[in-house]
């Protein structure tokens, strides 16, 4: 049965002991954590969640603009991912560290030079955290988002094409069952044509509630996760109902409704992944 974690960033920025204590007692096996550089203590991370048996699977990157065309704005991003590999060294995990997911700018949805320049860069810079990342014995993941989040890099044939030109024996593909709702006409159809470049897969449901909460075919993707023989975790990213998908801060309550839904999708899920 593969393991079941969740993205932290979902708490909005609960510390991160009450968290673990949260996750542990869901029944999770580790978490996807944000990757804020500045505000978390590495260390103090990595200990923590090993103190309740937790594993930390991936890294959530803050936003960085790795495609504009500013070069300056460019070296930032790249900076920051330079910082976020160190960073992830620190939690010094055994036996191996958790991936570093990879995206461009979320809610950057067109090019401010063109699409082929911007898609050129684009290659550019995750040749670039690829090779940092191999240096230090990390894995990378490309998350691939929706229309409404990225204009690059929308469908799972497209984060296959950017794999065709990275080149990069480290890097794989993030499939998220949510964003894959909005942009794929068959799911399960799409995974098994990711196959052996699928890294990580992020679970919530079609309207990003809790699995079962919307009209996702959950089934028919746990099944295609089955036949590529994908063995990596399965993370929950969802979120609260209410406005502002990209704040999981709801108001009053928001943290009791996220227990709820974590429950929820827990056993929805691991009915199937048996």
């Amino acid at each position: 049965m593969r393991h079941i974690g969740c993205c932290t960033w979902i708490f909005d920025n609960e510390p991160i002991e009450e968290t673990a204590l949260l996750v542990k007692n869901i029944g999770l096996n580790g978490v996807e954590l944000h990757g804020d550089i500045h505000s978390i203590d590495p260390v103090q991370a990595g200990r923590v969640f090993a103190d309740q048996g937790l594993q930390i699977f991936s890294i959530t990157p803050g936003d960085a603009d790795i495609s504009h065309p500013d070069a300056t704005i460019r070296q930032e991003a790249i900076d920051y991912y330079k910082k976020l590999i160190d960073w992830v060294l620190k939690i010094n995990q055994q036996p191996c560290s958790p991936l570093i997911s990879c995206h461009g700018l979320v809610q950057r949805i067109r090019p401010i030079s063109t699409q082929k320049e911007e898609n050129m860069l684009l290659v550019e810079s995750t040749k670039q955290i690829c090779t940092m990342a191999q240096q230090a014995g990390i894995d990378v993941v490309f998350e691939v988002l929706n229309r409404y989040e990225s204009y690059q890099i929308c469908t799972l044939k497209e984060g296959l094409n950017l794999i065709e030109h990275v080149k990069a024996p480290n890097l794989k593909i993030l499939a998220d069952a949510y964003h894959m709702n909005i942009e794929e006409a068959d799911p399960a159809t799409s995974l098994r044509e990711v196959g052996q470049h699928l890294g990580l897969y992020h679970a919530a449901d079609s309207n990003r509630g809790a699995i079962g909460e919307g009209h996702t075919d959950f089934k028919s993707q746990i099944m295609a996760l089955n036949d590529i023989h994908y063995q990596g975790p399965i993370i929950f990213e969802i979120a609260a109902p209410g406005p502002d998908p990209f704040n999981t801060n709801k108001g009053e309550g928001f943290k009791r409704i996220l227990e709820q839904q974590l429950k929820k999708s827990v056993h929805a899920i691991r009915a199937l992944n048996s």
